[in-house]
């Protein structure tokens, strides 16, 4: 897929592709709180596995919802105008949070994360595609490995920081809270609690809004994805719309049970290793641990892709270490079922930088919209980590079997990498 780029914006590559991946760490800084969000909140506002898990719905549901929407606004403003407005929107659920602690509201927190996700939304709709425009075709899964350890760089970092402030010493609190008997008393501490979180989103407001900043200032190049080279007008010449691109549509699917794997992965693994045996002051770096595995398979797939391995023979091998992961995480006991739930970060690094040049090949003017759609396939991370937390709240299946929700994931990537993106008619 070749665009139309003036040779000035040629000279900018490099600083575009700078530009994007500080872009890429917002994204992984915001989205990996949530790991530390699900047992602070849980325990902050009362709640059960399923409600806790409403976390996630709330965010990627956004992604769901706002993708098509994300689209139109692109066409308006560009490609830098809408992750400009991306970062103001994270920066106002940011904010919303502050009267979500205050009152100890869920519903707050959960509107909060809705607009986090939508501005994400709006950013990824802009940015995934670009990344891909800015190069070759079949070293695209390589520059999005490089966004990727951008991403989960600060998915490393983020949970840390974060664990740190709101989840300190939160043995010792949870052990207290269940032995008291004064409702004020108790309601005074789920209050400090709650509290923990305010400075740290004050901070990343103020943050996003002096990237949008930026990032309007920037001199990343305007991209214009309706205009095409004469021999790539022949493969959409006769295409009307986006729903006549199959391996499109699957890779939408494709997305879905990544996503899906992913966010169970990575946001599971702090209550999983608790109901292991495993003390909190632990458990809450584990997030970090599925990181850390995601940034070796992220370095791994530069090397890689494509002189030694094609982008569909690195999914096709994700997905197999997904499966063998995934069995192993469900057969074994402790912290070695708790390490193989964070291996899974190796397993799912190269899936999302191989799916989407793969499901975005030979599309065209029709870039914008198929971004939005494989963007709407972030739902996964919305539904199924609920259907696991449900699974999880069930005395005879419990949290570990509940991962065998993984296996159809796996399976699916498997066939998609396999078959599914090669099918066109």
């Amino acid at each position: 897929m070749k665009q139309i780029i003036t040779a000035s914006h040629k000279n900018n590559t490099a600083l575009s592709i700078t530009i994007i991946g500080v872009l890429f760490f917002i994204f992984g800084f915001v989205t990996w709180l949530n790991g530390t969000l699900i047992p602070f909140l849980k325990i902050s506002c009362e709640l059960n596995n399923s409600q806790a898990y409403m976390v996630t719905l709330a965010f990627y549901i956004s992604y769901f919802v706002m993708a098509l929407p994300s689209s139109w606004v692109l066409k308006k403003t560009g490609f830098k105008g809408g992750m400009a407005l991306g970062l103001l929107v994270m920066a106002i659920g940011s904010l919303i949070f502050l009267p979500a602690a205050y009152t100890r509201t869920y519903g707050l927190f959960l509107i909060g994360l809705f607009l986090q996700g939508t501005g994400l939304t709006i950013l990824q709709t802009a940015s995934n595609p670009y990344v891909i425009i800015l190069g070759p075709l079949e070293s695209a899964a390589k520059r999005i490995s490089i966004m990727g350890i951008c991403n989960k760089i600060a998915g490393v970092i983020s949970p840390l920081i974060l664990g740190a402030i709101v989840l300190k010493n939160i043995d010792p609190l949870k052990e207290k809270l269940l032995n008291i008997s004064d409702s004020v008393e108790k309601n005074l501490l789920l209050n400090e609690l709650a509290s923990r979180v305010i400075l740290p989103y004050i901070i990343m407001a103020i943050a996003l809004i002096f990237l949008a900043a930026l990032v309007k200032s920037s001199p990343l190049p305007d991209i214009d994805t309706e205009k095409e080279e004469s021999h790539n007008n022949e493969s959409t010449a006769n295409k009307s719309s986006i729903f006549q691109f199959p391996h499109l549509l699957l890779g939408f699917f494709a997305i879905y049970f990544y996503v899906g794997a992913e966010v169970i992965s990575g946001d599971t693994i702090i209550l999983y290793g608790q109901s292991q045996g495993i003390a909190m002051e632990v458990a809450r770096t584990f997030t970090s641990y599925t990181l850390v595995a995601m940034v070796i398979g992220y370095i791994l797939s530069i090397a890689l892709i494509p002189k030694f391995i094609k982008q569909d023979k690195a999914l096709l091998f994700s997905a197999i270490l997904g499966l063998a992961f995934s069995f192993s995480a469900i057969f074994t006991k402790g912290f070695t079922s708790v390490l193989f739930i964070a291996l899974l970060g190796f397993a799912n690094a190269v899936m999302w930088p191989a799916i989407w040049p793969l499901a975005i090949n030979g599309l065209g003017k029709f870039t914008k919209t198929g971004s939005a759609i494989l963007i709407m396939g972030i739902i996964g991370g919305a539904t199924l980590p609920l259907l696991y937390g449900r699974l999880a709240d069930i005395s005879f299946i419990g949290s570990q079997q509940a991962y065998w929700i993984l296996i159809p994931c796996y399976l699916f990537i498997l066939f998609y990498a396999v078959k599914g993106h090669k099918i066109r008619t």
